[in-house]
């Protein structure tokens, strides 16, 4: 039976970034709204996550899943702010490739730039083509866009790809993905991440954001929403969907596990009615949950998601990183110092890494990409986190020199596990491995902006059911804060503006997930 109260009775599946910015936007209207929070994990957060590490590598946290990101993340800040959490800046320098023939970086002109000048001017143009011709050369695969326009193998495979994989978290499936994609990463106002630069194609040291402690952040959110916001908080639950009805609600069946459980399924086990479910979890699993309820309409869509495992090893092995990423300045690595800046860029390069507040003087890499040999499509990817993470800057001080490679902290990401014959992992010292974490990530195919993204607008709201989470569009973790509070929305909470870039990204996430004109107030 439907609920009496005059508040609806939200059940939303998922504290991640996606679930929390949902519930959070709905505990705005208390009188309008009774929230449950519901994940199986112990802890909010989902991918965002921290680990504690050892002595001796300069700080006493790391942030393992979600590092950073760029000045669009307005709604991510916001909350960060609300809680007296600050992102910081950093100058972002990047090391793709190895040798002098595969390298490039943004902090100077290589070989590899110097010998696809006139290729990297052509792609600005390109790109200029793709947004005109919007949506049919924006939905074709990158690889096929490469080929028509006659890019060479090289090019596309040592810097294009690479540059879309690491960034936009697309992984090995690279290849794969909507040419919109790469248009956006350097063209659209609210998912631009840089300019383009016509000479090396990335801009130098742009500025991104390194994320606060994302562990405690999380806590401190949870904590407010259970405590002083009224959302019943649910962690180390598992749910069940026992059925939806578009007039009568849905039900749930809960295993409470508390702290005794481990294992799924294991609780005290008790049935539930709710007016309105938000699915804040992957798609994949958000199917799943609907079982036999799922429409065809909920399984075209959510089935055209594809997930890939992947994992991250967090280690000290300096040795091993050093042999497969370029870490450091070389003269052989430098191409022409054809012009003012290009000296000026070769200038700072050269000199002794130094800390400074906002990254690094000198040639002191965070993001890092390496292409196999026996598939130069396929990468590997890595960071160097002393470099990247504000709090291992903090530690040091400005002006102090770099800590010993062996004290950094580096972090090497293994793509699709069912490619794994192609990984080094069992080149890393077993004794300087931190941490091992699997990650279930989705893939931008091209197909998922003909089926998934324009897809969504028809199955959100139907069925008392809503969906949030990056994966409704582009793997973010602002579009995740943003979907979940577009959920809220759609159940009658409020959209409180604190910023008109926000408001615009919000608006149009609105528009193209759901199908539904913002209104300003």
């Amino acid at each position: 039976m439907a609920s009496a109260s005059p508040r609806k009775k939200v059940a939303i599946i998922g504290a991640g970034a996606a679930g929390m910015s949902c519930a959070s936007t709905l505990s705005q209207h208390p009188d309008k709204f009774e929230i449950h929070l519901f994940d199986s994990a112990p802890h909010a957060g989902g991918q965002a996550t921290s680990i504690p590490l050892p002595p001796n590598h300069g700080a006493t946290w790391l942030n393992d899943g979600v590092q950073g990101g760029s000045s669009i993340f307005r709604h991510t800040f916001n909350f960060f702010r609300r809680y007296g959490y600050e992102p910081q800046p950093v100058q972002l320098q990047v090391s793709f490739g190895k040798g002098p023939d595969g390298f490039f970086t943004n902090m100077f002109p290589s070989p590899l730039v110097d010998r696809y000048s006139a290729e990297i001017e052509k792609l600005g143009r390109v790109l200029k083509w793709i947004k005109r011709l919007m949506p049919f050369l924006g939905i074709m695969p990158i690889k096929m866009v490469l080929r028509l326009f006659r890019f060479s193998a090289e090019f596309g495979s040592k810097m294009v790809l690479p540059l879309i994989a690491l960034f936009l978290g697309t992984g090995n499936q690279t290849p794969n993905v909507s040419s919109v994609l790469l248009e956006r990463l350097f063209d659209d106002p609210q998912m631009r991440l840089w300019d383009f630069d016509p000479d090396m194609l990335l801009p130098n040291r742009p500025e991104m954001y390194t994320f606060p402690e994302l562990g405690r952040f999380y806590g401190d959110w949870v904590g407010d929403l259970g405590e002083n916001k009224g959302v019943r908080v649910r962690l180390g639950t598992e749910v069940e969907i026992l059925g939806r009805d578009t007039k009568k609600g849905v039900d749930l069946r809960v295993w409470d596990r508390g702290d005794g459980g481990e294992r799924r399924w294991e609780g005290v086990m008790h049935d539930e009615h709710f007016d309105e479910l938000v699915l804040c979890v992957p798609a994949d699993e958000a199917k799943k949950l609907l079982g036999r309820h799922a429409t065809w309409r909920e399984k075209y869509v959510l089935g055209g998601v594809r997930f890939y495992d992947d994992i991250t090893v967090t280690h000290s092995d300096a040795d091993y990183f050093n042999s497969i990423f370029e870490t450091r300045y070389k003269s052989d690595l430098c191409g022409k110092a054809s012009s003012e800046a290009r000296n000026e860029q070769i200038s700072f390069a050269k000199q002794t890494p130094r800390c400074r507040k906002d990254g690094w003087d000198g040639f002191a890499p965070m993001y890092y990409t390496h292409s196999y040999d026996q598939d130069p499509q396929k990468i590997e990817m890595g960071f160097d986190c002393s470099n990247y993470q504000h709090q291992f800057r903090e530690a040091l001080g400005e002006g102090a020199l770099s800590l010993e490679p062996d004290r950094h902290v580096y972090q090497t990401i293994f793509l699709n596990k069912q490619e794994s014959d192609l990984w080094t992992w069992e080149s890393i010292d077993k004794d300087k491995i931190i941490a091992k974490k699997w990650w279930h990530q989705f893939g931008h195919n091209w197909q998922h902006y003909i089926r998934v993204v324009p897809g969504m607008m028809f199955i959100n709201g139907k069925n008392r059911t809503l969906y949030a989470g990056s994966w409704t569009m582009v793997n973010m973790h602002e579009i995740a804060c943003i979907s979940g509070i577009a959920a809220a929305y759609r159940l009658g909470a409020e959209y409180v503006p604190f910023d008109d870039f926000a408001e615009d990204f919000f608006a149009k996430y609105l528009l193209v997930s759901h199908g539904m004109r913002y209104k300003r107030r």
